[in-house]
């Protein structure tokens, strides 16, 4: 199976933002494109900090992004994440429930590596099951 055109898109996109990333000590950049149901694509760079823990990833940059400009829940049709290393660099735990906050679990993630082209397509479901939302929050 190959990539589609858009998914080809967006992983151009990542590429840019990947870089813009900010990764002075690890020196790993992280690019990250994230499609909105109605065309719109923001994307996002990782800005890594020397304080590590403060550092912030690729796709949340993105989502935050997207929801400045004004995404909301279910507006999120595809994300794919660009890296360069020798695993696929799929998103970390804090991004899959940040993904989570403004998607269901049918959601579309790319990963795509610069270093051989290899790619792996997944849903937020198989990344995160179970996931912990909003409406665990909710009272009965």
């Amino acid at each position: 199976m190959t990539l589609s055109q858009e998914q080809l898109d967006l992983v151009e996109a990542a590429k840019g933002a990947r870089e813009n990333a900010h990764a002075a000590y690890s020196k790993f950049l992280v690019g990250a494109a994230i499609r909105l149901r109605d065309g719109r694509v923001f994307v996002g760079a990782n800005v890594e900090i020397c304080v590590f823990p403060l550092g912030v990833c690729a796709e949340r940059n993105a989502v935050a992004a997207a929801v400045v400009a004004g995404a909301k829940y279910g507006d999120f049709e595809r994300v794919v994440v660009v890296g360069h290393a020798v695993e696929l660099t799929p998103p970390c735990g804090a991004c899959r429930q940040v993904l989570a906050e403004f998607a269901d679990a049918s959601l579309e993630i790319v990963t795509y590596n610069l270093s051989n082209g290899e790619y792996a397509e997944y849903s937020l479901g198989d990344l995160l099951p179970n996931a912990f939302t909003g409406a665990n929050l909710i009272q009965p």
